[in-house]
């Protein structure tokens, strides 16, 4: 009786662990290590199904979480890789084919909806344990400049990043614009659109725009 009421709150620590702090379980010999207490945990309750099927769900949602967020990575990994000269390629195409975001998007209501899907998606992959990260490896005498792994602050910095390039969409977007009248055009958009992320509870793309 008591061996199955410790197995119980092990399961419990367990589950919130893999929850709250998959990255921890990314490499081989800690997955091993969670495998083999898993093991040990439905010998002590072997009559009990529901341990083994809760233990099975649990190690099943932490190598979703793990293989999306690897996949996440990689994603983002081919984002960050340098480009070639901007300038030169916007130089290459016609006028006729340079959109400006208007032609592309003229309601501020859509595109600030847009831009909420994007900052959700982003925030989705953030997890405790990336802030716990930069806490942990906070350096008070080098500019608070984090010392972590890169690799467990990477969804942090590319949703920081997410914000610098909003913000440089915005200020490329209305600095291209030839034309004053135009470009007072450009500038209010931008502003209806900051006005409907306000209204939306947006507050990351609003303070990029701004």
């Amino acid at each position: 009786a008591k061996l199955k009421s410790f197995a119980a709150k092990i399961i419990q620590l367990l589950k919130e662990w893999t929850e709250t702090f998959p990255y921890d379980f990314q490499d081989e010999k800690s997955m091993k290590e969670l495998k083999e207490i898993a093991h040990r945990i439905t010998q002590c309750d072997e009559e009990n199904a529901t341990v083994k099927k809760i233990i099975s769900q649990m190690t099943q949602n932490l190598l979703i979480v793990l293989s999306t967020r690897s996949q996440y990575q990689e994603i983002r990994e081919k984002f960050r890789q340098p480009v070639t000269d901007k300038g030169t390629i916007l130089k290459t195409k016609p006028q006729s084919t340079q959109k400006d975001i208007l032609s592309v998007c003229c309601d501020p209501l859509i595109l600030a909806q847009q831009l909420t899907y994007i900052e959700l998606e982003r925030v989705s992959n953030i997890y405790p344990e990336d802030l716990m990260q930069i806490v942990s490896h906070m350096d008070s005498l080098d500019n608070h400049k984090c010392r972590g792994d890169v690799t467990k602050t990477y969804n942090l910095e590319a949703y920081d990043n997410w914000f610098n390039c909003l913000s440089m969409l915005v200020a490329t977007e209305i600095c291209r614009v030839v034309k004053k009248k135009q470009r007072t055009r450009m500038v209010e958009f931008f502003i209806d659109v900051a006005r409907e992320c306000f209204n939306i509870g947006n507050f990351n793309s609003m303070m990029a725009i701004i």
